[in-house]
């Protein structure tokens, strides 16, 4: 469940809400429907947002053995799924557990910074293309903690 919804409805269990928490509560129902659309904008139109990401990244590193580069182009699948997730329960800590329980560490033992960092770059591009300036300034700080997490940590 969404973590400030879910300490709201804990804060009302023993008394009706205060004004303030009621504002709250609203926001974060208005903002949810938003979220909401975010998300199933993403699933739907995951194929096209990634097949030009594909396509670019065969460009840029013809000489990349190719299931390196499907390898990163599914963990970068996977990170715009995770953030399209923690995006709509709003839960950065979500994003945060699943991503360093296992994608930071993988791009550290391939070695494969340099082309991460590239698909990452090439989705956000992508997404500017395709997303509204509002829905990308809710989505955009899901990606720019997975871009921490997956390329900043891993050059450090």
């Amino acid at each position: 469940m969404h973590p400030e919804i879910e300490s709201l409805l804990d804060q009302a269990e023993n008394r009706f809400l205060k004004g303030e928490e009621l504002i709250a509560f609203k926001r974060q129902a208005a903002t949810l429907a938003q979220r909401l659309k975010i998300y199933e904008f993403l699933r739907d139109k995951e194929a096209s947002i990634f097949q030009p990401i594909a396509n670019q990244l065969q460009e840029t590193f013809p000489d990349e053995k190719q299931e390196t580069l499907e390898r990163s182009l599914k963990h970068w699948l996977l990170v715009l799924r995770y953030c399209a997730m923690a995006m709509l329960l709003n839960d950065r800590d979500l994003l945060e557990q699943r991503l360093l329980n296992w994608l930071s560490g993988i791009v550290e033992a391939h070695q494969t910074q340099k082309l991460e960092a590239t698909v990452c770059d090439l989705l956000q591009t992508r997404l500017k293309e395709l997303l509204s300036e509002q829905a990308r300034a809710i989505l955009q700080p899901f990606l720019d903690q997975a871009q921490s997490i997956v390329i900043d940590r891993g050059n450090k």
